[in-house]
């Protein structure tokens, strides 16, 4: 049994957590989504202490789009690929079969785990030192936050800003077999005759797409 994960600062007392931090549920019933549930929230917390020591002044908006950027799925996911997770991982064989240790939502979640199985065995700061090791990179490499938010609140400061209604999204097609999916969104502006028109693998990305289309336009990009 082992009892650390190569690239991670980080040796078990008790290698039991680790093993079942990196569980799959296809492989049994002592497997990782309790230490998911607590690696979620230990890694919240430390991220965000970290991120209110380096910037002292930004409001709380700034500060939760921030972290949302650290701790998203894609971020987790490429942290755990980085580390190699998916080799260390047992799954049932339906899971191993599809791929299931480069599945992007398997590797974010045990990552989680992982970190919940260290503040188990270590306590608050070794999973911190751990955190902060791991993140610390992606910390440093975030961009201003105003580029965090999304297309459709971007385009929607810059109409409030200029004292214009807001704009409209309507679902113009969508096709395609259910895990093929395409939609198409229209976005209008209420007070002129802008349109923009996107296609997305949801309607949420379509509509950001269509929105980043539309911002572009109206600052002449």
């Amino acid at each position: 049994m082992i009892d650390r994960i190569p690239g991670v600062d980080y040796r078990f007392s008790d290698p039991g957590l680790l093993e079942k931090a990196l569980t799959h549920r296809s492989a049994g019933e002592r497997n990782y989504e309790r230490l998911e549930f607590l690696g979620d929230s230990v890694l919240d917390l430390i991220v965000a202490d970290r991120l209110l020591i380096l910037h002292p002044h930004a409001p709380e908006g700034d500060l939760s789009r921030m972290r949302a950027r650290l701790v998203r799925a894609d971020s987790l996911r490429d942290i755990a690929a980085r580390l190699e997770l998916g080799d260390h991982l047992r799954l049932g064989s339906g899971e191993r079969k599809s791929g299931g240790k480069r599945r992007a939502s398997i590797l974010a979640d045990a990552l989680e785990a992982l970190l919940g199985a260290i503040y188990l065995d270590g306590g608050f700061e070794a999973s911190k030192r751990v955190i902060l090791d791991l993140f610390e990179p992606s910390i440093a490499a975030l961009p201003e936050a105003e580029k965090l938010k999304d297309a459709k609140t971007r385009l929607q400061e810059h109409l409030q800003g200029r004292g214009r209604p807001l704009p409209e999204y309507d679902l113009v097609d969508e096709r395609g077999a259910d895990h093929t999916k395409e939609f198409t969104v229209r976005c209008a502006l209420q007070d002129s005759d802008e349109v923009t028109e996107a296609t997305g693998s949801s309607r949420r990305k379509a509509e950001q797409a269509a929105a980043d289309d539309m911002l572009g336009r109206l600052k002449g990009g």
